[in-house]
């Protein structure tokens, strides 16, 4: 993975038009399952597509602490030998940076995998809760400790005496804690069923999981989303080569652009038939009145009428739903997002830094418990926006610029998270 220079702050100058294609990296969300449904399998798989990212860095090298072979090939093509079941180092530990997924779903596999562990990250992460998933894992005979804080990592991982017995998760803080909870289940090889308590957010997240964990041979059973049931069996076994989409969240920052520049703005990589949740920014953004039309692998957004405001309900797009405060911005009337609560337990809060640099920008934002209302800035001010290590917040406020002011991101390079080359790319369609 070739690293990208950045100096510490980007200013964007004014900008009225967006007009291109964009090619999208690999989507995150998908390219670290792939990695360690692949890591868990029997026999070799092949990943083209995959992203180049931080994320997926930490991911490929906890794999190789574990003890899973991996070669990169070129070209974003990946090829991964597979454990057969659970990871054959019995001792690591392991720094998962920022990765909230990575943390997740490693800690779940860890837990099954007979050894001595540690999964630490970076201090944010020390503050992203992660007690829900340890209660749920431990009616399994899992042996979790935590190191400092209670209901956050560290985590110390022990052998325990895994078994097999019905178990129960909290679906209203982050889907990830099922995500890994159902990745991990297959290393038992018995049947096993997971209740859901409370509204599941994030459900298309889920549904990604089931999908590819399909792909790799364990089909999960599923009663709506109140209970998954994974099936006993002989574990996961590779297909051989997958493909990685592009990144829907990451498509919603130039579809944004294509219809608040005019456009069009067409993103390749996804399109109408993706199993990634955000592909639904791109409905909301023709709800809102701009132009949009999908291919079987592209989505093209342009101008419309004008973009209107009211409330939008975000439980399926947490991230792409950043996108829209920022198209907020451009509207009529003021807009209300809610059910984004868990917006205060990802990199950032990002329901409070949302609100200070939208402010910044010269609009009104009010915030609670789990909703954002922006009303349109009278005219918009120029501003430096901070990002909170934060990738999110960088590539959102950027298409501020379209409101006809300079804008200046702190920390530009926090976008090596799962998007390396975003201000590259974005220069080519702004003017």
């Amino acid at each position: 993975m070739t690293a990208v220079a950045f100096s510490p702050q980007l200013t964007l100058a004014a900008a009225t038009h967006a007009e291109g294609v964009v090619v999208l990296p690999g989507s995150k969300s998908i390219s670290n399952r792939m990695l360690l449904l692949a890591a868990l399998a029997r026999g070799t798989t092949t990943l083209t597509g995959l992203l180049e990212s931080d994320d997926t860095r930490v991911m490929l090298d906890a794999l190789r602490q574990l003890g899973i072979e991996w070669r990169d090939r070129g070209d974003h093509r990946f090829e991964v030998r597979g454990a057969g079941g659970a990871f054959p180092v019995k001792h690591a530990d392991l720094n998962l940076g920022l990765s909230g997924l990575s943390m997740r779903t490693l800690v779940a596999a860890l837990a099954l995998s007979g050894g001595d562990y540690r999964a630490d990250g970076g201090p944010r992460m020390r503050e992203r809760p992660i007690g829900d998933l340890v209660d749920a894992l431990r009616p399994l005979g899992t042996d979790l400790r935590y190191e400092l804080a209670r209901g956050f990592p560290p985590l110390l991982i022990g052998p325990g005496h895994p078994v097999a017995a019905p178990l129960r998760i909290r679906g209203d803080v982050s889907s990830q804690f099922l995500t890994g909870l159902l990745q991990a289940l297959p290393l038992l090889r018995t049947e096993v069923t997971v209740a859901v308590d409370g509204e599941l957010i994030s459900r298309p997240y889920v549904d990604i999981t089931c999908k590819l964990m399909q792909h790799f041979g364990v089909p999960v059973q599923r009663a709506g989303d109140t209970a998954f049931t994974v099936p006993a069996g002989d574990g996961y076994a590779s297909p051989g080569t997958l493909a990685v989409e592009g990144d829907a969240s990451g498509a919603s920052y130039f579809l944004a652009a294509g219809a608040l520049g005019g456009g069009p703005v067409r993103v390749t990589g996804v399109g109408r038939d993706s199993i990634q949740g955000d592909v639904g920014f791109a409905h909301e953004l023709a709800r809102r009145g701009a132009d949009v039309d999908f291919g079987p692998d592209w989505i093209e957004a342009r101008a419309g009428g004008a973009l209107a405001g009211g409330t939008i309900d975000c439980v399926a797009i947490p991230d792409a739903a950043m996108t829209l405060a920022i198209v907020a911005l451009f509207a009529e009337t003021p807009t209300t997002l809610v059910n984004i609560g868990s917006w205060r337990v990802k990199e950032t809060d990002r329901l409070a830094a949302m609100a200070a640099e939208l402010r910044k920008l010269g609009a009104t934002a009010e915030e609670g418990g789990d909703w954002l209302r922006v009303t349109p800035p009278a005219r918009f001010v120029p501003a430096t926006i901070a990002t909170y290590d934060d990738h999110r917040m960088a590539m959102c406020f950027a298409l501020a610029a379209l409101g006809g002011v300079p804008v200046t991101i702190d920390d530009p390079g926090c976008v090596r998270k799962t998007y390396p080359d975003y201000f590259a790319e974005l220069a080519r369609v702004l003017s």
